[in-house]
């Protein structure tokens, strides 16, 4: 079973990413048994199927979509992806405060994609809790990405007061 990182801690993952192929339209892709987490169109277009079996049903957004896509539905959700296409691409980085700041969303954040090291810092700082790192890359090495700075200067997600006001208060 793969591993993740997940509230700082390494454990197995339980959960698979269902991928379409390019041009494979959401109706076709066969519904796995197991804990999943599906693309944005396949949870539109099997939505009655798929609340069927919500313990097990978790969405992931493309780099392209965003909360607001799911805004309707981000409450049923025990667990949202937020896929990181390539290293550079960082607008998950703001699909994760919008789900924690302005919709509120308390379950599992997890990275999924072309996940690094470098980047578990600051997708913390984001609100992202579960990082899924980019196969062929050792994820022990990388729990040590969260761990990078003892301090920080702005607010975030979790310490909304920058340094400057916890210092004085």
């Amino acid at each position: 079973m793969p591993e993740i990182i997940k509230n700082g801690q390494i454990v197995d993952d339980a959960w698979q990413v269902l991928r379409l192929k390019t041009d494979q339209p959401p109706e076709s892709i066969e519904l796995p048994p197991d804990a999943a987490l599906f693309p944005v169109s396949v949870w539109k277009t099997r939505k009655p199927e798929l609340l069927a079996r919500l313990e097990t049903t978790g969405v992931w957004l493309a780099s392209h979509e965003t909360p607001e896509d799911i805004a309707e539905d981000i409450a049923k959700f025990r667990i949202i992806g937020i896929d990181f296409p390539k290293f550079s691409d960082g607008r998950g980085y703001s699909s994760a405060r919008l789900l924690r700041e302005r919709f509120r969303f308390k379950g599992e954040i997890r990275a999924i994609g072309d996940v690094l090291r470098d980047q578990l810092f600051l997708m913390k700082r984001c609100g992202i809790d579960a990082y899924a790192i980019r196969p062929g890359k050792d994820v022990h090495a990388a729990l040590a990405g969260l761990r990078g700075f003892s301090e920080t200067y702005q607010g975030d997600v979790d310490q909304p007061r920058p340094l400057f006001l916890r210092r004085y208060a």
